[in-house]
């Protein structure tokens, strides 16, 4: 996989303690990396981090990517060549609860990474994850492309406009002709197995399913461009391996990992999809009382740029999208923690073994 760049390769992902960290260090693991991760905590119980025990796996560090010094002494003492920067704070509604952490956490932490990249040597490598709520959503019919204007209406959103302009500003000043390969990678919406975060519609879904309780679903019409979390995951180790191939095309340049467009579902077509595989799924819609925290109805992302150039593509359509990520759940259920390590394999696997049979480029 991934012209086997990654094989015994030290690696350090950012919030690899997350949904998405979490699934990319396993991964990573697949491919006989060398892995480290920092962030600050275990963001959620339960947690896919620790029912995959890589505390035991990889080099756990823990730490505050505010802070730069410890920042800089735990790239000292890992020596990367490739990071992953994932840490943040990921949910809209609590950036209307704490929005100075969230644009600390979001844009600073941004900063402190991309200033430590000048000074460290071993580093060749930098692919910085911000969202698809980085653009200025118009609510248009037609996807995002990655020049297409920046904004946030929320302070989520408007802090991932923001780590966008810190993120160019250094590719463009410090790291054009010298320095590390960077690019920015833009994904959003992403569901699967082990998400536990809270007021985000799958894991609202199973932890209400599992108690036999009704879900309470705030906009089902808002339409999502829906993906695994296997396709952004795929589309990040792709750039990496681009970036460290030395792709001048790549360098320093912004990438959209979305799905397919006939993925993009509203909010209920996805928990209809989701309460096929629970038989006693039962929801209905909240009326929302708080209109000062508004939600887009629209958005998804033209990813022409991602298939041109990295010759990436999704791999999965709305069913298998959905299908994978109740499996997850309902092993989880059934089986308790324990199964979690050969659950996430598995669909690592399965994922790999459908884009082997499309033919994408990355699995040779």
């Amino acid at each position: 996989m991934f012209e086997n760049i990654y094989k015994d390769r030290r690696v350090l992902v950012t919030g690899h303690t997350g949904f998405k960290g979490s699934w990319l260090c396993a991964w990573l693991l697949d491919l006989d990396a060398k892995v480290a991760g920092y962030s600050l905590d275990v963001p959620t119980q339960p947690s896919h981090f620790e029912t995959l025990a890589l505390t035991d796996r990889i080099e756990h560090f823990q730490g505050d990517v505010r802070d730069k010094d410890k920042l800089e002494q735990i790239l000292e003492q890992f020596s990367p060549e490739i990071v992953f920067h994932l840490a943040a704070q990921s949910l809209v509604r609590k950036s209307y609860q704490d929005p100075i952490l969230t644009f600390e956490t979001n844009i600073l932490g941004t900063l402190n990474l991309m200033d430590c990249l000048r000074s460290q040597d071993s580093i060749t490598t930098g692919v910085f994850i911000t969202s698809d709520k980085c653009y200025e959503n118009v609510e248009w019919l037609w996807g995002y492309r990655e020049n297409d204007r920046l904004g946030g209406k929320d302070p989520y959103s408007a802090s991932k406009a923001c780590a966008e302009l810190v993120s160019s500003a250094y590719m463009e000043s410090f790291f054009r002709k010298n320095g590390p390969n960077v690019a920015t990678a833009r994904a959003g919406n992403v569901v699967g197995g082990g998400d536990w975060a809270v007021d985000r519609v799958i894991p609202d879904c199973v932890r209400a399913w599992a108690e036999g309780q009704p879900v309470h679903i705030r906009n089902p019409q808002a339409t999502r461009p829906w993906q695994h979390v296997l396709e952004p995951v795929s589309g990040y180790l792709v750039l990496g391996q681009k970036l460290f191939q030395g792709d001048s095309r790549v360098k320093n340049q912004s990438f959209n990992f979305g799905p397919h467009t006939q993925v993009n579902q509203p909010v209920s077509d996805l928990i209809c999809e989701m309460a096929r595989f629970w038989p006693s799924a039962k929801w209905k819609a909240k009326q929302e009382k708080d209109s000062k925290k508004p939600e887009s109805t629209l958005l998804k992302l033209n990813c022409d740029k991602a298939l041109q150039m990295l010759r990436w593509d999704a791999v999965l359509d709305f069913q298998e999208t959905v299908e994978l990520t109740a499996k997850w759940y309902q092993t989880y259920y059934k089986e308790g923690a324990r199964s979690v390590p050969a659950t996430t394999s598995g669909q690592i696997e399965e994922y790999t073994a459908k884009a082997i049979r499309a033919n994408l480029p990355w699995t040779k």
